[in-house]
């Protein structure tokens, strides 16, 4: 069953007015519409629903809200009359109509953020937010539709990206944001697909140039050995590291949010927050430290490592948190490698592609890997391995520069040195 409700957003907009929205809500998801009308909160009747008498021409616009509200329950009959089981974005093309080609780009993608958020995919609605600010800050025109996001305009956009220090893969991460969120514009009638621009330009042209991602071993070894004593204000990148590496690579997120009743005896046992696969970890002695160095420091939650400052944060808080603390976390271990001499860039992901290359490297099947990193498709760990997979293969050619191979003459029956 579908609720329907007017409300007022909770953020103004650039006049300094709040939005009046159209919320739907069905089978526990979200969608929020703009009905093209705002005021202040004071001229808001919240129980009602409607506006205020001190609002100017109060009676026609709650007038119009009735109709609307109308209007979108008469959609909602007719799906039911035709026995359709419609979806939120069917909904919303019924809507708004014809008028959809005249929203723009600016608002269609606010309220894709929003639905990101609602729907507690923060950290999408994130990588959204960012690539919104950053096309805005090259486009000067805020009522733009997508229509007019031409080829030439893509173009001059990566130009200036590239002005601003942008390299390819940063840049193919802004055009693939741009790219999706103009798919989901045609998906939903806002842009007929004759005008979609990434036909002839190509995202695919901006690939990010290559590095190693994993460490060797001995490498690892070089950050646990770290001298905490010596770099107290390092200890915390270390130990995260450390913990991500012997817990099969378990990534900062779910770092984050690991809770004490999570550690079983023995064992850790959680639910992936990417994949939702479900987890069980053997603590070995290096995770086994690190708890009980964390147990001791006996915080007010009961969240394992001391990132989250209390339990009740609402998603958009605990993103806010994780940006600020991976950030931090990944400046701290770019430290770290220069202290200990590894010559390779180093983040929180390398921890996971380290633990999947050194495993290969003792013989584990790939197919093992894939199933310990919860990987859905082997295909997945293959490209995690992909580098690991050609130095071996270098490696053997140069044996055949360095070592003799006997070569059976079986015409003499006697051995050669090649």
């Amino acid at each position: 069953m579908a609720k329907i409700n007017i409300l007022l957003r909770d953020a103004q907009n650039k006049n300094g007015q709040y939005p009046i929205v159209l919320r739907i809500i069905k089978n526990r998801k979200v969608k929020i519409i703009t009905l093209g009308m705002d005021c202040q909160k004071s001229n808001w009747d919240e129980k009602s629903s409607q506006f205020q008498k001190s609002m100017p021409n109060h009676i026609q616009k709650n007038l119009l809200l009735s109709k609307l509200k109308q209007k979108a329950w008469m959609i909602i009959d007719q799906f039911n009359i035709d026995e359709i089981d419609f979806t939120l974005d069917q909904f919303d093309q019924k809507f708004r109509g014809k008028a959809q080609s005249k929203i723009t780009v600016l608002e269609f993608w606010e309220d894709k953020i929003i639905d990101l958020n609602l729907g507690g995919r923060t950290g999408n609605a994130r990588a959204h937010k960012d690539t919104k600010n950053s096309f805005f800050r090259f486009c000067k025109n805020q009522k733009i539709l997508f229509k007019e996001i031409t080829v030439e305009m893509l173009d001059k956009y990566e130009t200036h990206m590239r002005s601003t220090g942008s390299n390819d893969g940063g840049i193919g991460v802004r055009m693939r944001e741009l790219r999706a969120v103009y798919n989901d514009a045609i998906k939903k009638g806002i842009v007929e697909e004759k005008y979609y621009p990434f036909k002839t330009y190509k995202v695919s042209k901006l690939k990010g140039k290559g590095f190693k991602k994993a460490l060797s071993r001995d490498e690892v070894r070089l950050i646990e050995n770290l001298d905490e004593a010596k770099y107290p204000q390092l200890r915390e990148a270390k130990q995260l590291f450390v913990f991500s590496y012997y817990t099969r690579g378990m990534n900062f997120y779910d770092i984050m949010k690991l809770t004490w009743d999570r550690v079983e005896n023995d064992k850790i046992i959680y639910t992936r927050s990417k994949t939702k696969g479900r987890f069980t970890v053997k603590i070995l002695q290096p995770i086994q430290d690190i708890l009980n160095y964390y147990k001791d420091l006996n915080t007010d939650t009961n969240f394992v490592f001391p990132i989250l400052l209390n339990e009740g944060m609402t998603p958009i808080q605990i993103e806010n948190r994780k940006a600020k603390k991976l950030k931090r976390f990944n400046s701290d271990l770019k430290k770290i490698a220069e202290i200990v001499g590894i010559d390779k860039p180093l983040t929180s992901y390398v921890a996971r592609h380290s633990f999947a290359t050194n495993l290969k490297q003792l013989g584990v099947s790939t197919d093992i890997i894939s199933q310990s990193m919860g990987h859905q498709n082997i295909s997945i760990t293959s490209a995690y391995l992909k580098d690991f997979e050609n130095d071996v293969i270098d490696d053997a050619n140069e044996k055949l520069l360095m070592e003799p191979i006997s070569i059976y003459n079986l015409n003499h029956g006697r051995k050669y040195a090649a």
